[in-house]
């Protein structure tokens, strides 16, 4: 019974409810990992720095391997000493001698270009030679497509031809953004992964999906009823989500000049925020729930038209300016960029998402390269009390906000009002932040360790399914149609180092709002 707020004698009352959220104890079984395009820039600087410090917390088996494979000709030897160079040089964690000793034990390589057959036929005697196979007697092989995204669909059909994909082993596929261009080139690829995996056996991933604060918010927003019974068109006012970067294009002047800020960060990880503060309560956490839930609002985003996108969408490209007081290029001075390219870096957009939820309430979204500062956020602004009950001095109040930061620091803040003291009537804006750093004595860790992870043990809840890659291209495809039809006439329309074009604040001023992150 509940006495005084504990339980007595090991029994609980009838409305003590403990947690019916089971804790998942999923052991990792033994697995090889092939990588393709095991000595490219995503290999060396997310996905083998991320593979050693999950070895190092004793998150793998011992029957694990590690295959690189790529063109270069190279002993399993010199792969080791290759890649230890790259964990020492983009690893967040200090590399431990010893247990980079045992980890390299685990780690191959293949060269050839895995056009030809001979080249799998040595595929397939390596993984046998250097698997370990689990229960069922079979190798669990896992292929990283870490390759630039025109190479993956070959590789899949050369997979395929081999029977290397279902029957030989228990396979899996990780395929890397973007999926496709627009909706009809991501449904073909999608077709040619399906034609080779079950949709169960294919991992798109999208990195962001990984941070720790994008996954909490689905626990922030339904383990706290105070903010639930609040989150509709009733409560909250408009809903703005920015995602700014302070870097340019870096190397990717090739991808950038093919994609732009549409492809590379709104169709997937902009929305993929949107649908996680919009969705509703799933019916459980298995995988296909969350993401079923994440469909709907995809489908549920208002159709665009080119009167809507003209009005209420503004793009732009960034000049040159100053970047933490230091100058930086203008976007068409960057290496590899034509000098009259019409490529956006920046887009600010307002979207509205019809269902009976947030009917009405505009969702505001801002991103961009080389802008003030490198921040993640997602804002909810509340509505405001519809009297003034503080006399002419309060007539402006600050309205309050739930502010849940991404990065570069993982954090919640809530903006609320409180009596100035010894003054009249006065209100102070106050801000209540929770820190995970502070909070946890740790930072969140990197995304691409959780993902992978979460690859090895089967789990999909944090990767992207078919049916929403196609329901995000069909969110953004107007967009990208009506502005390469109509090339801009004012690029480059704001200095790197600002919060981009002033086009952008006007966007929200024309309502009477502002956005909050600046």
């Amino acid at each position: 019974m509940l006495v005084g707020g504990k339980v007595e004698d090991g029994v609980a009352g009838k409305y003590l409810q403990t947690c019916d959220i089971p804790v998942e104890r999923i052991t990792v079984l033994p697995f090889t990992m092939v990588i393709f395009g095991g000595t490219g820039d995503l290999t060396r600087k997310k996905l083998l720095p991320a593979l050693f410090h999950l070895y190092q917390e004793n998150e793998f088996p011992n029957g694990f391997s590690i295959l690189g494979l790529a063109r270069s000709e190279m002993s399993d030897e010199q792969y080791r000493n290759s890649m230890k160079e790259a964990i020492k040089k983009y690893g967040e964690n200090a590399l431990v001698e010893e247990k980079w000793g045992e980890f390299s034990k685990h780690l191959y390589y293949l060269d050839g270009d895995f056009i030809g057959s001979e080249d799998y036929r040595r595929l397939c005697q390596k993984i046998d030679q250097i698997g370990t196979p689990t229960a069922s007697g079979k190798n669990a092989v896992i292929y990283y497509m870490a390759l630039p995204p025109q190479v993956t669909p070959r590789i899949v059909e050369q997979l395929k031809n081999r029977g290397l994909c279902q029957g030989a082993w228990q396979t899996k596929i990780v395929v890397e953004k973007p999926f496709g261009r627009e909706r009809s080139s991501a449904a073909a690829l999608n077709e040619i992964l399906r034609s080779a995996f079950e949709e169960t056996q294919i991992y798109r991933m999208d990195h962001y999906l990984g941070k720790e604060t994008v996954q909490n918010i689905i626990f922030f927003r339904f383990a706290n009823s105070i903010f639930e019974q609040l989150w509709n068109r009733r409560y909250i006012d408009n809903i703005q989500i920015t995602v700014a970067e302070d870097t340019g294009i870096e190397n990717r002047a090739a991808f950038y000049e093919q994609s732009g800020v549409v492809r590379d960060i709104v169709q997937n990880h902009m929305l993929q925020l949107i649908a996680l503060v919009a969705m509703e309560p799933p019916i459980g956490f298995q995988a296909d729930f969350i993401r079923d839930e994440k469909v709907k609002i995809f489908r549920s985003i208002q159709p665009v038209d080119d009167e809507y996108i003209d009005r209420f969408m503004v793009r732009g490209q960034y000049a040159r300016g100053k970047i933490n007081g230091m100058d930086v290029p203008g976007y068409r001075e960057e290496k590899g960029i034509a000098a009259g390219s019409i490529i956006e870096t920046f887009i600010a957009a307002k979207f509205y998402i019809a269902n009976w939820r947030w009917a009405g309430v505009p969702f505001y979204i801002r991103t961009g390269k080389r802008m003030a500062k490198r921040i993640t956020e997602i804002a909810i602004e509340f509505n405001q009390p519809p009297l003034r009950l503080f006399g002419r001095d309060c007539d402006v109040l600050e309205p309050n906000i739930l502010t849940l930061t991404i990065q570069p620091e993982e954090k919640i803040s809530l903006r609320f009002g409180v009596k100035y003291p010894f003054a009249a009537n006065q209100i102070y804006s106050f801000h209540m932040n929770f820190s995970y750093r502070e909070a946890f004595q740790t930072a969140a860790p990197p995304a691409y360790e959780r993902l992978l992870l979460d690859c090895a043990k089967g789990d999909l809840t944090l990767f992207v399914r078919q049916d929403q890659i196609e329901a995000m291209w069909e969110v953004v495809d107007p967009i990208i149609q009506r502005w390469e039809s109509i090339p801009p006439k004012n690029f480059p329309n704001y200095a790197a180092g600002t919060w981009g074009p002033a086009e952008a604040g006007r966007l929200l001023e024309q309502e009477g709002r502002r956005w909050i992150t600046a």
